[in-house]
């Protein structure tokens, strides 16, 4: 089993303003943080590289991340002891707080990539009905089950 994870964030600019230049700038560089990682598997991208254009939401400004990990440790070394916690440091200087959970947390099978919708309703599950194996967030991780 491997873990995928989907988040979202709501950019607070459109993703060619000055304001929010530090971040798309650095999106490279992050990513290729992310695919350097040992226990990195996939992530979501278009065929320029990026998740940024990939449109889940009608508000062009709601952006999705979904990627598949080895385990919980994988994802959160990436998260937390790397480059990449210099910029969850400042997402609020780019991104608006969301009033529910922003991310989910789910076991696949090795070889299966899943689809946007498929995130999605996991993740409106985690809003709807809380923690469970089906769908949950670091605050309880659940053993590897479908």
């Amino acid at each position: 089993m491997l873990l995928a994870q989907l988040n979202i964030a709501l950019a607070k600019y459109d993703l060619d303003a000055p304001e929010i230049k530090d971040f798309v700038d650095n999106l490279d560089a992050v990513n290729a943080i992310a695919e350097s990682n040992p226990g990195f598997v996939w992530r979501l991208k278009d065929d320029s590289g990026s998740a940024t254009n990939i449109q889940a939401f009608d508000d062009p400004k709601m952006l999705v991340n979904m990627s598949i990990w080895r385990d919980v440790d994988s994802l959160k070394d990436f998260m937390f002891r790397t480059h990449h916690k210099d910029f969850m440091r400042r997402k609020s200087e780019w991104f608006h707080k969301l009033p529910e959970a922003n991310y989910v947390l789910w076991w696949i099978e090795e070889n299966h990539r899943p689809s946007i919708e498929e995130a999605l309703e996991r993740l409106a599950h985690l809003r709807e009905h809380g923690e469970s194996a089906y769908a949950f967030s670091f605050k309880k991780v659940f053993n590897k089950v479908i």
